[in-house]
């Protein structure tokens, strides 16, 4: 297996030149997309080295509280990131959202470590904190699919729901067809994803493994795990976002409110 092959700022320098071509090419057909690309660039080497130096202060450190710290920040972001994209009117949307992605997360994250990889430590960073952020990463996106599919519908069906409290049916009932029609869609990419994996894209785990001179038979046992890690946590966590979410649109008598 041949060695690791380092950049040095030189060749970013040189890698910018494709985002330059991007540019220049955004400009030739009169898109407009100078600035954002531009504005996109900046911030992708800015924000990428930031958290590079910062992970690599974690690595060094190699304690449990930094690693629980980062996991926090990358956690609180994608709840909030979920829950603007969902909508910001609904009451205790955060705290669904927070507290779905954590617990399921966790669940997987607790479960792959202890039974698969089994590191030295539970909180090495090697493993824990790559794995969070594809776990969390991915629970964030499904949630707010599905939220976002959840609430739209339930928004847009208040005269067919009501029929069906008026008919007996309780909230849950009433509501059963468009929470699993908006689970549906919050798996909808993962389960693409699974479909052509190794196909027609190779992820960022297996590219980046592969980069570093990692067997490929060990890289693609890698991406599989994580592939069933995102598959497992983005269902529970999508079950309960949309659990907390339709609750949050009835009242203590099964009244239904629209925020």
């Amino acid at each position: 297996m041949n060695a690791f092959i380092q950049l040095d700022p030189f060749d970013l320098v040189w890698g910018l030149g494709m985002m330059a071509i991007a540019i220049g090419l955004s400009s030739w057909q009169g898109l407009g997309l100078e600035l954002p690309l531009a504005i996109a660039t900046g911030r992708t080497v800015i924000q990428l080295l930031v958290v590079g130096f910062f992970l690599g202060v974690v690595f060094a450190l190699d304690n449990p509280l930094a690693v629980l710290a980062v996991l926090l920040v990358m956690l609180t972001i994608a709840a909030i990131t979920a829950r603007n994209r969902i909508g910001k009117k609904i009451p205790r949307l955060f705290w669904v959202v927070f507290g779905s992605i954590f617990f399921c997360s966790a669940l997987t994250l607790i479960y792959t470590n202890l039974l698969i990889i089994q590191p030295e430590t539970w909180y090495q960073p090697q493993y824990l904190i790559p794995l969070g952020g594809i776990v969390l990463g991915n629970a964030m996106n499904g949630s707010a699919i599905a939220g976002e599919r959840l609430v739209s519908t339930i928004t847009s069906s208040r005269l067919e729901i009501e029929t069906h409290l008026s008919l007996g049916a309780t909230p849950q009932q009433a509501v059963a067809g468009y929470r699993k029609d908006a689970i549906r869609a919050g798996l909808i990419p993962t389960l693409n994803q699974m479909m052509v994996v190794g196909i027609v894209t190779l992820p960022g785990i297996i590219t980046g493994q592969l980069l570093s001179g990692i067997d490929p038979l060990n890289a693609a046992s890698y991406q599989i795990l994580i592939m069933f890690m995102i598959a497992t946590t983005n269902l529970s966590t999508t079950i309960l976002v949309t659990r907390g979410i339709y609750r949050q649109f009835f009242n203590a008598q099964a009244q239904l409110k629209l925020p």
